[in-house]
C-alpha cells in the first residue's frame, strides 16, 4: 500500500460484528479504506486497515482517541501508525543464545549501515546480555528457568520502545498469534533452510538427511504459520558429501547474518512490500536477494543437447 496511508491494526479474540464497527467509524469521519485484511488464527483475530486520512473530518488525536473508546468497548486492541509520524525508526531484536545474527545487527547499526537504530534486545535466556550491554543497548530477559517466554512481558516492552521492526536473530522459540498478529509485516525472522524446503527445527539435519547438494539460510516476514512467511534474501551454498550438521552451521551461519540484515535494510528502506503472498521489491534497488550475478553466466541458458551441437560446430569451423 501507498506509504501515504495511515495504517489501523486490530488484534483481539474473535467475535461478530467486529469489522463492521470499525469500518462504520471510518464512516462517519470521511475516512477511506484503501485495504482491508483480516484473518483469524486460534480464535484470535486480526485486522489491519490502510486508510486515506486526507478529507477526515477530525483530528489525528481524536481519531486516535476515537478508536482507544471503540476497542475498549469491543474488548480489542488498536494500534494507528499515521505517515511519517515518526522520522526515527526503532529496531527491537529477539534473541535465544546464538550470537552470530545479533553481533551483525548491532554492528551494522553502530557502524550507521542500517536506517534505524537497536534500541533493546530481548531474549528468552540471558546468556547474550554481556554482549548487548557491550553495545552501550539495553537487555531484557523474558524467559523462565527453561526459556518459555512471557509474551505479555514481550508486548509490553515492545510497546515500551515504540518499535518499528523486530528481527529475530535465532529467536528459537514460536512467536503466538498474539505477537505476530500486532506487528504484521514487520517482524523479520532468518531461518537455516532455503524455503519453503526444510520447515521447523534441525533445518540443517534435515538437509543432510535428504541428501541436498545445495543448502541455505532464509529472511521472511513471520506469519503465524510456521516458516511460511512472504520471502525477502536467501543465501546459498555447497554442501560437501561427507558434511556434518556442525559444517552446515559452520558454512550457514555467517550467511544467516548477512540475509537477515539485508532483509531488515530493505524493510526500513521501504524497497520491499507484500502483495499476494510473497514480497517484491520496489523500484530501482541494487541489493543481493539470492546468489550473486556472476553465478548467472555459470548457469546455462540451452538445453544440453543444444549446447552439445553448438560445440560441435565451433569445432568443425
Amino acid at each position: 500500500m501507498s506509504l501515504d496511508n495511515t495504517e489501523i491494526t486490530v488484534v483481539g479474540d474473535d467475535d461478530t460484528g467486529l469489522i463492521a464497527e470499525i469500518t462504520s467509524l471510518m464512516f462517519d469521519r470521511c475516512i477511506n479504506i484503501e485495504d482491508l485484511d483480516q484473518e483469524v488464527k486460534d480464535g484470535v483475530f486480526r485486522m489491519t486497515m490502510h486508510v486515506d486520512t486526507s478529507e477526515m473530518v477530525c483530528t489525528e488525536s481524536k481519531m486516535r482517541e476515537d478508536l482507544s473508546d471503540l476497542a475498549d468497548e469491543l474488548g480489542v486492541d488498536v494500534q494507528v501508525r499515521f505517515p511519517g509520524a515518526d522520522a526515527a525508526q526503532s529496531i527491537a531484536v529477539l534473541v535465544t543464545k546464538e550470537s552470530h545474527c545479533l553481533e551483525a545487527m548491532l554492528e551494522a547499526t553502530d557502524a550507521g549501515d542500517l536506517s534505524a537504530d537497536v534500541d533493546v534486545v530481548i531474549g528468552n535466556h540471558s546468556e547474550l546480555a554481556p554482549l548487548v550491554e557491550a553495545y552501550d543497548v539495553p537487555f531484557h530477559d523474558v524467559g523462565d528457568e527453561k526459556g518459555t517466554p512471557d509474551e505479555d512481558e514481550l508486548l509490553d516492552l515492545l510497546e515500551e520502545y515504540d518499535v518499528d521492526v523486530i528481527a529475530l536473530a535465532r529467536y528459537i522459540r514460536i512467536l503466538s498469534p498474539e505477537v505476530v498478529f500486532r506487528y504484521s509485516n514487520r517482524i523479520i525472522n532468518v531461518h537455516p533452510s532455503l524455503l519453503p524446503a526444510f520447515p521447523g527445527a534441525s533445518a540443517y539435519m534435515q538437509a543432510i538427511e535428504e541428501g541436498v547438494r545445495i543448502a541455505g539460510v532464509t529472511a521472511h516476514y513471520v506469519t503465524p504459520d510456521l516458516d511460511q512467511g512472504p520471502i525477502i534474501t536467501q543465501r546459498a551454498f555447497n554442501v560437501p558429501d561427507d558434511a556434518t550438521e556442525a559444517d552446515l552451521e559452520e558454512r550457514g551461519q555467517p550467511l544467516e547474518a548477512d540475509a537477515l540484515v539485508e532483509a531488515v535494510r530493505l524493510h526500513l528502506n521501504n524497497e520491499v512490500s507484500v502483495g499476494r503472498g510473497r514480497t517484491h521489491i520496489d523500484g530501482d534497488v541494487e541489493t543481493d536477494l539470492g546468489l550473486p550475478e556472476e553465478v548467472d553466466h555459470l548457469t546455462p541458458d540451452e538445453p544440453a543437447d543444444q549446447q552439445t551441437a553448438a560445440a560441435r560446430t565451433q569445432t568443425d569451423d
